[in-house]
């Protein structure tokens, strides 16, 4: 049985890698949502939101790019139609213009802004915190007391972000545990408090719709997904 810094130390590193190939060649990240099978299912999120939250980080990276060019490196995350932007721009004037982009979205509920006025972080740095963000996930999965599928987590120049629905119990439990990682200088939480009743009645609609029969999308009786 491996320990459980082992798995910490793999998940982290196997995320680092995946970066690496991939960073170099893609200034503005979206943070995608990872829309198929149990993925799903294990979200506490409606399926249409989770279609939505993609939807508005490929609408959002695509106006981002024809309004900044590669001037800055802006990550793009939706969870449950709000929208984190996290990275660094050259001027005040262009992460506003950013703002305002990404708000006028179809679907967008809200906009964070933390974008930083300031030279794009290295390889190095992007590396670094790819490889505390795999630590956090990781960490959050060996945790006894927390459901980890419930957690989005973004870190940038070492600042941790954390996204999801969860009770007040779990973003303090959470804040905790992504707070005691090395590496990490602050956790900003990004939640959507639920009470326990909330997250009760939350889990059985998701239970109950993960459950219910698929019709497929090569049917002719399939109507296309609106986007």
């Amino acid at each position: 049985m491996k320990h459980p810094m082992n798995r910490i130390v793999c998940a982290a590193l196997a995320a680092a890698a995946l970066t690496a190939g991939l960073s170099a060649c893609v200034p503005l990240v979206v943070g995608g949502a990872v829309v198929g099978g149990g993925m799903m299912a294990a979200d506490r999120r409606t399926t249409g939101a989770q279609v939505e939250d993609e939807g508005i980080e490929l609408r959002s990276a695509n106006r981002i790019a024809e309004l900044l060019g590669d001037r800055g490196h802006i990550n793009v995350t939706s969870y449950n139609r709000k929208v984190l932007l996290t990275g660094e721009v050259r001027t005040a004037e262009d992460r506003q213009k950013v703002e305002q982009a990404v708000a006028a979205v179809q679907n967008v509920q809200g906009v964070v802004n933390d974008l930083g006025v300031m030279p794009a972080s290295s390889l190095g740095d992007r590396s670094n915190d790819t490889l505390i963000t795999g630590k956090v996930r990781a960490s959050f999965v060996d945790a006894q007391d927390l459901f980890a599928s419930a957690y989005k987590v973004v870190t940038e120049r070492g600042v941790v972000y954390l996204m999801g629905r969860v009770t007040q119990r779990e973003a303090t439990r959470a804040s905790e545990i992504a707070r005691s990682i090395t590496g990490v200088s602050k956790v900003v939480r990004v939640f959507d408090i639920l009470t326990e009743e909330e997250l009760r009645r939350a889990t059985t609609a998701n239970a109950n719709a993960s459950s219910a029969p698929v019709t497929s999308m090569d049917s002719p009786a399939a109507a296309p997904m609106a986007r």
